[in-house]
This record gives structure tokens, sequence and C-alpha cells, in this order.
């Protein structure tokens, strides 16, 4: 594998107290199951044109889904009850909207909004029309009550037959309260999925949230990409606000809808940051139309398990995930119509399957964790991380006896890191084990240096997380072996900027992988040792997820 991706691959001691008796951290030799070969043709087959960039419900999705069944099947991970062949079925609906343009009355005035350029609108209502006529247009601020901070932009007012206006992320934290709203982290308040759930709850028509790019953490075209078209939701009663309209409103478009109503935005901005704040009604009404194609179908889940070999202990399990989906077929960007999803996320599958086989490997060998360990590759997660909220309202292994959740979403495709960054690693006790993880890798842990773009709330093991489930997602840090300070920062910047969620996220043969090597040996490491340690992981004080509405 090479010299430099074996960083430190002395220094096993562990804590004796976390494991059994005369145990051994890891197992000698695990490192030999981890072959970039076999992690280049997972990720290579797909983010294969041939898969159609795997959206729920599509031909890609099922062969998807078939192909990663099949690899844990060879493999020898058993299924689980309830998950016959290893899927389990995610039933959906398949929503395409197309609107009229987005029709402003302001003083004496009509002003007409374009769908795609200026504004993107989705439904919660699945029918074949949804109209709202002549609404009072309401500015909510953030959108935010937390009691907890003591903020609440609703002040009590009636929302019931408004649409919504607000802005996207959490309030700023003023100098005299730097740790307000977890000061320069966004919160789930700063979510748009929560300001939608808000918004239902609040008894609104609809709600709008305005994109401006520094504050949502990437520009217009990575709405246009991924709220236009088909929109997947879950055909299950209660786990989706019905919000009628949701969608987002350009920058400018929000602008020039305030400038006629006599606001400026900029001082809405600043009016928004004050817990006095009162909802403004603003002169302002809206008409939107939807046209709906509706179909149903189903997904799927994939998921097996190695059971552990203590009798006391393999009925409790440690849980990886990814998510398998991606956008399927889209707009084109200079000709190229398939949104592949290379490194969002077959990297992350790929990883997956790579430690699945390490513990495989182990297994064959007669060498198995105490506890059991669960691998679920999930659907829909683009679509608003459905297929682990199906998975977390009907789980197939109780969540109470799940210990942990380490999740893989975007893998470093590149070279090895001196450095990780496992998000949510500061809310629970699984940093004792990370630590130790990263002592016999010679790499340094450091916190999120992009805590303002809400990564922890935006993949699959929030979905856990918020259900309980001690859970982190595994990020490769900044720092690569070898090059100058800044490259992985300008790497990450150029993704965001150029790729994310384009045709352009598609596999590179000049890979080296030796990166997502690492990452393997990464996860495979802190699994095994929260599979094998006496005691559980468990929330920090005052630091587990809350969810309003759960």
């Amino acid at each position: 594998m090479g010299r430099n991706l074996w960083l430190g691959l002395i220094g096993f001691s562990v804590l004796a107290s976390m494991f059994t008796a005369a145990a051994p951290p890891w197992p000698s030799g695990f490192e030999t199951a981890i072959r970039i070969e076999q992690l280049r043709a997972d990720l290579q087959f797909l983010s294969d044109d041939l898969l159609e960039g795997r959206a729920p419900g599509t031909r890609g999705d099922r062969l998807a889904a078939r192909y990663i069944a099949t690899r844990l099947a060879m493999m020898g991970l058993a299924p689980l009850e309830g998950a016959p062949g290893y899927f389990q079925v995610v039933p959906m609906v398949g929503v395409t909207a197309r609107p009229e343009p987005l029709r402003v009355e302001v003083r004496g005035q009509t002003l007409e909004f374009q769908a795609v350029q200026d504004f993107v609108v989705w439904s919660g209502v699945y029918e074949s029309a949804v109209s709202i006529a002549d609404a009072p247009l309401v500015f909510v601020g953030y959108g935010i009550e937390a009691p907890e901070y003591r903020w609440d932009d609703y002040k009590g007012q009636d929302m019931r037959g408004k649409v919504l206006l607000m802005f996207v992320h959490d309030p700023p934290a003023p100098p005299a309260e730097p740790n307000l709203f977890e000061g320069k982290a966004m919160t789930y308040y700063g979510r748009w999925t929560y300001k939608f759930e808000e918004a239902y709850r609040k008894g609104a028509l609809g709600a709008f949230v305005v994109h401006v790019p520094d504050m949502a953490g990437y520009p217009w075209q990575v709405v246009q990409s991924s709220w236009t078209g088909e929109q997947v939701h879950l055909d299950a009663p209660g786990v989706e606000p019905a919000l009628p309209v949701k969608g987002w409103l350009h920058e400018a478009a929000a602008r020039r809808i305030l400038e006629a109503a006599g606001y400026s935005l900029d001082n809405l901005l600043r009016r928004a940051a004050r817990r006095d704040f009162r909802p403004i009604d603003l002169g302002v009404r809206v008409t939107v139309e939807l046209h709906q194609e509706v179909r149903k179908f189903t997904s799927q889940n994939v998921v097996a398990v190695l059971r552990g070999s203590d009798p006391d202990l393999q009925s409790e399990a440690v849980l990886y995930t990814a998510h398998f989906d991606h956008l399927g077929i889209g707009p084109a960007v200079q000709d190229d119509s398939i949104y592949n999803g290379a490194y969002d996320n077959a990297s992350g599958v790929a990883a997956v399957l790579g430690v699945a086989e390490v513990y495989a490997h182990l297994a064959r060998q007669g060498v198995r964790p105490r506890r059991s360990v669960l691998f679920l590759l999930v659907t829909a997660e683009e679509a608003g991380l459905l297929g682990s909220l199906y998975y977390a309202s009907r789980p197939l292994w109780p969540l109470d006896k799940t210990v942990a959740n380490i999740n893989l979403d975007g893998v470093n495709v590149w070279e090895p890191t001196e450095d990780f960054v496992p998000l949510g690693m500061d809310r629970t006790t699984i940093d004792q084990v990370l630590q130790e993880v990263a002592r016999a890798m010679g790499v340094t842990l450091r916190p999120d240096p992009f805590p303002e773009k809400g990564y922890f709330f935006r993949s699959d093991h929030f979905s856990l997380a918020r259900r309980g489930v001690p859970a982190i997602s595994v990020k490769a840090g900044t720092h690569y072996v070898g090059k100058p300070p800044d490259w992985g920062e300008k790497l990450h910047e150029e993704y965001t900027a150029r790729h994310y969620h384009q045709p352009s996220d598609q596999y590179d043969p000049a890979w080296p992988l030796t990166g997502m090597a690492q990452t393997v040996e990464w996860a495979f490491r802190a699994g095994w040792l929260l599979a094998m340690q006496d005691g559980r992981p468990a929330w920090k004080p005052g630091r587990a997820v809350r969810v309003p509405g759960l």
C-alpha cells in the first residue's frame, strides 16, 4: 500500500480497561484485507454512466443496490430478518413540479419571476395541482423557535394562510454572546429542513428560504440541480412535513421583491439578528401555481450483518452507513446530463464495502468482534436523508441496541492526510476511541474546518443521531501528506464551487485512492474498538441532538 499510507502502524497500546483481558486492540495483519484495486473497482462501477446517476426508483438505483447486495453476499455477510435478499424496501413518491411563474403583487404593481432562474419550488402535497392564490408574504427572520436559546422569530403570531420568507442558517452570534447557536457552527435550526418543518407546524401555506451563497454554503446552481426535476419523498405518513409549497428564492429575486415593498435585504438581515425581532407583514401578496406529475414506487436500503462472538454483547451492534444514491439524469452541463456522484457518494459506498471486506476476511479466519457489526447502504440521501430516516423510524436492529454509527460520505480519493475530522466527535464519548485510533495511525484529530456549513446535519448519521444513537461522520482533514498547508482547503473549495451536485463529479482514473484506503483503515479501527470494549459510548452532557417535533 506504500509506506506513507500506513502512517504510524506502531504504537498500538490501548487503555486496558476498555477491552477484555488479554485481547489485542486490533487483529494482527488486518491491513492486508484493504485492497486499493477492489476499492477502485467498486468506485468505478458505481459511478459509471451505466447507472445513470443512481436516482431513487430508476434502473440505476436498482443496479447499484443489486451490486452492493451481491458484494455483501460474496463476503459471507448475512441478511437481516425483515430485509430478505439484503433489501429493506422503502416506499416512495416521486413528484415532478412544473411551476408557473411566481407572481408577486406589491404596491399596485405585478412582478413575475421565472422558475429555476429566480426560484425553485416543490410541494409536500402529492397532488396533480397545487396552488396558493394571493397569500400574504410575511418575513420571519431566520424562522426559528428555540427555547433553549431564548429565541423566537414568530412571537406567537398566527401564520395560518400565509407564505413565509426567511433566511437560511442561524442568527450570527454577537460578541457579548459568542456561543449563541454554537457560535460559528451551524445548528439544526439553521438547516432548510428545520425551517420547512417549523413553517408546517405553524400552519403556513408555504415557505421560501432566501439563498445567500455564503449562508447556504453552496452556489445557486446546486439549488437548481438538487431541487428541480423529480423530487423524492417517503410514502410514509408523518415522516415529512406536508407543507403545500417549499422553495428557495434567489438572492437577487428576494432583493427585488423587498425593494419594491420598501425594504432592504441587508437591513432585514440586521433586524433578524436580534432577539426582539418580530415578524413583518411585507404588504406583498404572492401567487404560486404548480402542476405536478406524481408516481409511486419503491427503492431500497441494503443491509447486512456480521454476528458478534460474545453471547452477552452480540445483541448490540456497531453500524456503518453510506448512501448509494445520487441525482440521476438532470440538466446538461457541457453536454453531460448524468450526475454520476463519484465522490458523493460512490466513494463512501466503496469505503464501507472496503471496511466490510476487512471484517469478513477476519471472520473467515475465525476472528470476530464481541458485538455484531451492521453495514447499511441507504437510498435517497440527496432527497433529504430519506433512506436513513426510513430505517431510523423502522429499524431492523433495535436502536437502543445500536451502540454507535460510523458514517462515510465523500471519502478522500486523493492521497493520505495528516489529520481527520470526525463530525460530531465532540458530542459523544466516541472521542475516546477516536483518539486511540489517531495515536495508532499517527494522525491528528481536528475540529470541523467549515462548521458554518452544517455538515453534521447533512448526512445519514444525523438520522440515527436524532433518534439517540451516538454517531459520527468520518472526514479526512485538509492537511495532505507532502502537500502545501493550504492544498487541501483549496481542493475542498474547488470541489464545492465546480463539482458538487454537478455532472463533473465523476470517476477519475488518476485518483490514487491511497487516501481512501487510509479512511477504510481508520473506520475499521474505530468500529472494531467500539465493538470490543466493555462499555458503550454516550452523549456528553448537553450535547445530545435535539430535533424539534420529535
